[in-house]
């Protein structure tokens, strides 16, 4: 199936919409930023590139090329906050560590086209299916440390209330 200007439109701004929400997690993770305040002065400027990124190509110009290099900076900037956020101690860090690894893997193919192999698979496509088992490796990890969250806040909460 050919892509017509619309999902064109829509792949690349959901994509950068993605990358951008992200990449504001990663940051405000990474550096424990709890202060309101600074996670507003974290997000802003984040919010308005990506809105303005996503007003370029859809209202001025559809450029697959530089929405390629704004996706592949903000990705790599999150594999590496990633990263820096996994050397902590926390129990499941190693599902992360799979995460950060596969995907920059993973965002080799999306950087390194090739044409369809014998007419079936492009490299698109197996990014896509690449993406499959990382996204529920992602989300275990998050229910892992939601778990590990709540009960680190529980156990000082009741070393406080003693």
């Amino acid at each position: 199936m050919q892509d017509v200007d619309i999902t064109k439109r829509l792949d690349y701004s959901s994509a950068i919409a993605v990358l951008g929400f992200s990449l504001i997690v990663s940051i405000l993770r990474t550096f424990d930023v709890r202060v309101e305040a600074a996670r507003v002065m974290v997000s802003a400027p984040l919010l308005a590139l990506v809105t303005t990124h996503v007003l370029y190509i859809n209202f001025y110009k559809l450029d697959y090329g530089w929405n390629m290099i704004v996706c592949v900076a903000m990705g790599v900037a999150q594999l590496f906050l990633w990263a820096r956020w996994a050397v902590s101690r926390h129990p499941s860090n190693w599902k992360l560590w799979v995460v950060v690894i596969a995907s920059g893997l993973a965002m080799l193919l999306e950087i390194y086209d090739f044409p369809p192999y014998g007419g079936y698979f492009d490299v698109h496509s197996i990014w896509h299916l690449a993406t499959v088992p990382l996204t529920i490796l992602w989300w275990s990890f998050i229910r892992d440390d939601d778990e590990f969250r709540t009960s680190s806040l529980l156990k000082k909460s009741k070393t406080k209330a003693k």
